[in-house]
């Protein structure tokens, strides 16, 4: 590909760019720095100690790094370079303070919506990251907060050099992201949109003039939600989950091996799962995809006997954890976990729990000896310990 790019050229953003530049972004808007260069250095600066250091307990190259798969990615058509040269002031450049909005008067905007168009809305929005940790009451609040345009082929929906209004999630059609670098060069295509994706939030959350040109190439169907409401839902629920998992890790003993730094880091990748009365949580054989910490009610630990009988062997409480276990021996579940009563959950993916929770490694180990003895008192020998597994 030429250096001067064509219309049909593409530059593909890698998926771990974007995933890192919003979650700095997001920590940026919550902590409101003074001088964002510096905060900038030292974020990422111990964002590499951090993953250096789940390098050297798991032995994984840098291409194990998080890997994201490409459909849980919201799409920008932004290109995240240069974002804080030459910045200008823009008419939406106001600020929000989650901590001050109590939101005491309970409105929000609503859209109304048939049960068709919340359901395909809710089709489109659900492996977008930016949600994906939202509870279900937020992510109602999104679904409300939405409302349809339709396009027409040929029709711009972004203009670059434009003052962001909207974040768009799309619903049928063909868009194309294009980026005009110089004025008398020809346009690149970076970027291109088939039924799918979103784009438009990192304008919003920068406070920054639209970066590229969003072309509809077919006529289509986006879901829209103004700047106001986007950051208000975004950064209130970010600002809410991390107090939130702040207190919960406290709360927890092995987590008090931790940095600051490294907890907050831990608040912000936790996500919320519930589960009702006997509901099963993890199975004992399945592989391990992350690990739990319990906020509010009780999990039943069973594993089968030789006979096939289910043996309950352990309860976890509020403040405790479970699934731990696979993860740092990298087998299969050796255990099956259900839900006592309605429980609230904090999940940790495995990809997380590699990167953040290297310091706290000693400990798990040693919790397995005691889980491995705890074992053997019921089922008499190793030797029947490793055939459940």
């Amino acid at each position: 590909m030429s250096r001067g790019g064509s219309v049909g050229a593409r530059v593909q953003v890698p998926d771990e760019l974007r995933e890192v530049l919003l979650e700095f972004t997001i920590s940026y808007l919550l902590e409101q720095p003074g001088d964002v260069v510096s905060y900038a250095a030292d974020y990422f600066a111990k964002l590499k100690e951090a993953r250096c250091s789940a390098l050297m307990f798991d032995g994984a190259g840098p291409s194990e790094m998080i890997s994201p798969d490409e459909s849980t990615l919201s799409r920008e058509e932004e290109p995240p370079i240069n974002r804080f040269q030459n910045r200008r002031k823009s008419v939406f450049a106001e600020t929000y303070d989650p901590e001050e909005d109590e939101d005491d008067d309970g409105t929000r905007t609503i859209f109304p919506k048939s049960d068709e168009q919340r359901q395909r809305l809710s089709e489109a929005v659900r492996n977008i990251l930016l949600f994906r940790s939202l509870e279900k009451e937020q992510m109602n609040e999104v679904l409300d907060a939405m409302f349809e345009r339709k396009v027409a082929a040929g029709e711009l929906v972004i203009k670059q050099g434009d003052d962001g209004d909207n974040f768009y999630v799309v619903q049928s059609g063909i868009f194309q992201a294009i980026v005009q670098k110089e004025p008398n060069q020809e346009p690149l295509h970076i970027h291109t949109y088939e039924n799918k994706g979103s784009f438009g939030e990192l304008a919003l959350l920068y406070n920054m003039p639209r970066a590229a040109t969003i072309k509809a190439v077919t006529e289509g169907s986006l879901w829209a939600m103004d700047r106001q409401t986007f950051r208000r839902i975004l950064l209130k629920s970010a600002f809410k989950k991390r107090k939130m998992y702040e207190a919960l890790i406290e709360s927890v003993p092995m987590l008090k091996a931790l940095q600051p730094y490294e907890r907050m880091n831990l608040a912000d990748a936790l996500v919320p799962r519930t589960f009702g009365p006997g509901e099963r949580i993890i199975k004992q054989g399945d592989a391990a995809d992350g690990m739990y910490f319990v906020e509010n009610g009780e999990v039943v630990i069973s594993v089968f006997d030789d006979s096939g009988k289910q043996i309950e062997i352990n309860r976890v409480n509020k403040g405790g954890y479970f699934g731990e276990l696979a993860l740092v021996t990298h087998r299969p579940r050796a255990a099956s976990a259900y839900a006592d009563g309605d429980v609230k959950l904090a999940f940790l993916d495995v990809e997380a729990f590699e990167r953040l929770l290297g310091p706290c490694m000693e400990i798990m180990k040693r919790n397995i000896t005691d889980y491995e003895d705890q074992m053997l008192k019921i089922f008499g020998s190793k030797q029947n310990i490793k055939e459940l597994r």
